[in-house]
């Protein structure tokens, strides 16, 4: 009944967007009874609490959103609903850095909103994600208004990054803005995408010395635009006009350039880096070796990099192959191996999943030109499975590596730390029970994406998020979501993480190095 009352939610949003939140509720379509009742005081009794550093049997008592205590045996009055989590985990709530939801992009609309995207996340056990900004016609402001409006639909919390398309003493002068009033603490720079998104070397200079000056993170999604371009048109010329030509326009070698220009010009301002969704053994070289010389350069895979093979691009069916496009494109076997060892040693040091979802009608606007399937593949339900199972079941990571990649490591690069990625008295109660010796199957026919096709469509493995606790509330419960409309809250993420500690310093020494201006005598005079 729970799902079918969810589609009934869903569809009436993408039949009636002038339906109001108010109206959704009083009609009862949605979840808004079934959470008005349930009680903000919780107690999680006999699990394992994971952090990040460590693990402990320990009770979790939450009240009014809030963990307020996390011991052994607590003890609580009648009225406090009781949840055992006796032989199973209590984790911090998963935090998703690299999301696209209701995103304009190749003339269409990602499929999820900030609804049905949140409401398929807490399904999967991640109780924040952070979502790009589109400026409007290149200005910041009227790009945030936008995604303030679309985030109307959230059902958990989110933050904002925000992307950088142009630059002007105006768009310098939002930048700042966004940091000191909107709580926006990182930008994006996309070296891809030619004629729409892509900036210069120039740009990219310019904005990296911007977000050093105000102590934002720098953001690149790593490929060489002009050489893709390039790509692009030698494939059609071929008579490659399949998905497969997606991947073969843009091979490893120009996210390795692309990724290695990126490094060397923030290591030029002395600026820290992070580099989105790194795809291939080239650009995870190249981290590991500015990491190794000193440089403050974080890098992200997603999940689809770290599972998945280019394979699927070569399937007959266009459908099958189509949905699995996405940039920097999925490589071929042996990438996503070398990605897991990255992150098992941590070169690379936190998951994402680039969730930017198209359905197969829209992913058909490239049947006859790749160059024209909508970019992008799900990821926000399933990431924490899929990290489980690859990684710690593999033995690659320890349980408390798994809190650390896929939420306390985001909460501590966008400066959120310790109210998320914790189970400590005080944090927002964001928590997760996972059952290790339970099992999971996604299936496109029961996923909460509004998608109609699932890259992960098939795969089961081991340990399932069996309750999410989100602000306080339990939304995912029984293989039920009880989320609502609206209740979602945006966190303001404030600047200078821990990244930028010793650059001062670093600049001091720099200046000191120089042993300039010389006073030289001059002969004329």
């Amino acid at each position: 009944m729970v799902r079918l009352r969810s589609m009934i939610f869903l569809l009436s949003i993408s039949l009636s967007p002038l339906i109001g939140l108010s109206q959704i509720c009083e009609s009862g379509i949605g979840y808004c009874d079934s959470v008005n009742v349930i009680s903000s005081k919780i107690l999680i009794k006999g699990g394992t609490v994971v952090n990040a550093d460590r693990q402990e049997v320990a009770d979790v008592y939450v009240d009014d959103g809030v963990i307020v205590d996390v011991r052994p045996n607590i003890k609580v009055a009648d009225g406090v609903r009781v949840v055992d989590a006796t032989g199973k985990f209590v984790m911090p709530g998963g935090i998703d850095p690299h999301t696209h939801l209701a995103m304009e992009f190749m003339g269409t609309e990602t499929i999820d909103n900030f609804f049905s995207g949140q409401a398929a996340a807490l399904a999967g056990g991640t109780t924040m994600h952070i979502d790009f900004v589109i400026p409007v016609k290149g200005s910041l402001s009227k790009g945030y208004e936008a995604y303030v409006e679309k985030a109307k639909l959230s059902c958990m919390d989110y933050g904002f990054h925000m992307a950088i398309t142009k630059w002007d003493d105006t768009v310098a002068k939002e930048m700042e803005i966004m940091v000191k009033e909107k709580g926006i603490n990182s930008f994006k720079f996309f070296m891809a995408y030619k004629g729409s998104l892509m900036i210069s070397d120039e740009l990219l200079l310019e904005g990296l010395k911007k977000c050093k000056s105000l102590g934002a993170l720098a953001m690149v999604h790593a490929e060489n635009g002009d050489a893709v371009f390039e790509g692009q048109k030698r494939m059609i010329e071929l008579g490659i006009t399949g998905p497969e030509g997606h991947a073969l326009s843009r091979p490893p070698v120009l996210e390795g350039e692309a990724t290695a220009r990126a490094i060397r010009l923030a290591a030029f301002v002395n600026a820290p880096l992070y580099i989105v969704h790194v795809m291939s053994i080239d650009a995870m070289e190249e981290i590991a070796r500015a990491q190794k010389a000193g440089q403050n350069v974080i890098g992200e895979p997603v999940v689809s990099g770290l599972v998945l093979d280019d394979s699927v691009l070569w399937d007959p069916d266009f459908v099958t192959a189509a949905k699995f496009v996405m940039s920097p494109p999925i490589r071929a076997l042996g990438h996503g191996k070398a990605l897991q060892a990255a992150l098992s040693t941590g070169i690379l040091k936190l998951v994402g999943t680039d969730h930017c979802t198209f359905n197969s009608t829209q992913k058909s606007f490239g049947i006859d030109d790749f160059r024209k399937i909508p970019n992008g593949v799900n990821g926000l339900e399933e990431r924490m499975h899929l990290v489980w199972d690859t990684m710690v079941e593999s033995g690659q990571l320890s349980a408390t590596d798994f809190v650390r990649v896929t939420s306390t490591e985001c909460a501590k690069l966008f400066n959120i730390y310790p109210r998320k990625g914790a189970i400590r008295a005080g944090s927002d109660a964001d928590i997760i029970i996972f059952n290790p010796n339970s099992t999971f199957h996604i299936s496109a026919n029961s996923h909460h994406s509004k998608s109609d096709t699932n890259v992960y469509d098939g795969r089961s493995g081991k340990g399932k998020v069996e309750v999410t606790i989100a602000g306080g509330k339990i939304v995912w419960e029984n293989e039920e979501l009880n989320v609502v409309p609206g209740s979602g809250k945006y966190i303001s993420m404030p600047p200078f993480n821990y990244l930028y500690h010793g650059i001062d310093k670093a600049d001091e020494n720099y200046l000191t190095s120089l042993k300039a201006p010389v006073n030289r005598f001059n002969p004329s005079i």
